[in-house]
């Protein structure tokens, strides 16, 4: 991947909102001189059953996070990357949206670029069909991958055998949730060989109608690694903190709050300066720690808190 396509292209925070870009398809130009040649491998994949679609990447590359992943949930997941050029994030959208299919939404945007030889970009649109672009003039090693549900790609790997772990570790983990499957997809491309260029940051972006915070929010899972020497480690363990906050116990796993427990709970709470009636000591505690989320009344609690409450 490498930036410096175009300097009026916003890569911040908005760049996954996907209805602020006019669905303009214009030529774009050939990449400046100023554009750095980067490593890139990432994945874009979907979960049909759970309503999901997401996008993980690494790259040796500051912040990659900020210009590779782009997804709407029940419309597509789109990584653009090599000479990257950000505007096939929010006009790729547009072209799912509209009903196009992955391939045709790689073969328009591709089109109506003539730096298109210098692009890769890997789409899974709405229904879970996958298509994948590598343009003639990447560098080696290029290439990418299709299956049900996914798009994996990469370039200035090692080998081919980068992208076909991401593929292999994406395939054998059905069992997993979307965004526990991208991160092993990661950690297995790298064990696999990588970028030649090493590592330097990592992103994972997953999206679900509704599905975010108090289910005011499309974003499940945005977190990203701007810069550091072992960045996927680093991704995992602020996942973890995330699902930690924001992940969801089945309620049939919440412990129901007996006597006995709740005694301990009060217990517990008091020492750490939170008293007065059960319930509201309770909520406190968890509002002041951020768990919140994963409170409801005190008839049964979530095991997640509990160790969290029993930790301290």
């Amino acid at each position: 991947m490498a930036l410096g396509i175009d300097p009026v292209v916003s890569t911040g925070h908005f760049r996954r909102t996907y209805g602020q870009s006019p669905h303009v398809l214009k030529a774009a130009s050939q990449a400046m001189p100023r554009a750095k040649r980067i490593a890139t491998y990432s994945i874009a994949a979907c979960d049909l059953e759970a309503g999901q679609w997401g996008v993980a990447v690494q790259s040796k590359f500051l912040s990659v996070g900020s210009v590779v992943p782009w997804a709407e949930p029940g419309v597509g997941a789109i990584a653009t990357q090599a000479y990257a050029n950000p505007r096939y994030g929010p006009n790729g959208l547009a072209l799912l949206r509209e009903g196009k299919s992955a391939q045709e939404a790689v073969d328009e945007l591709t089109a109506a670029d003539d730096g298109r030889e210098q692009r890769q970009l890997g789409i899974v649109d709405g229904q879970g069909r996958a298509a994948t672009y590598t343009g003639g003039e990447c560098y080696d090693w290029a290439g990418g991958r299709t299956g049900e549900g996914y798009a994996a790609q990469g370039n200035i790997l090692v080998s081919a055998e980068t992208v076909d772990a991401l593929v292999e570790t994406f395939e054998g983990s059905g069992q997993k949730p979307l965004a526990e499957r991208l991160l092993d997809c990661l950690a297995a491309a790298q064990a696999a060989g990588g970028d030649k260029r090493g590592q330097q940051s990592a992103s994972l972006l997953i999206v679900e109608r509704d599905g975010g915070y108090a289910q005011l929010s499309d974003i499940v899972v945005d977190l990203r690694v701007e810069d550091h020497e072992r960045p996927i480690e680093e991704l995992t363990r602020i996942y973890r903190l995330h699902q930690a906050i924001f992940g969801e116990t089945p309620r049939d796993q919440w412990i129901q709050v007996d006597d006995t427990l709740a005694g301990e709970l009060r217990e517990r709470l008091a020492r750490l300066g939170y008293e007065g009636e059960l319930d509201d000591a309770f909520l406190r505690w968890a509002g002041n720690e951020n768990l919140e989320e994963r409170v409801d009344g005190i008839v049964a609690v979530d095991p997640v808190v509990l160790e969290e409450l029993r930790s301290r």
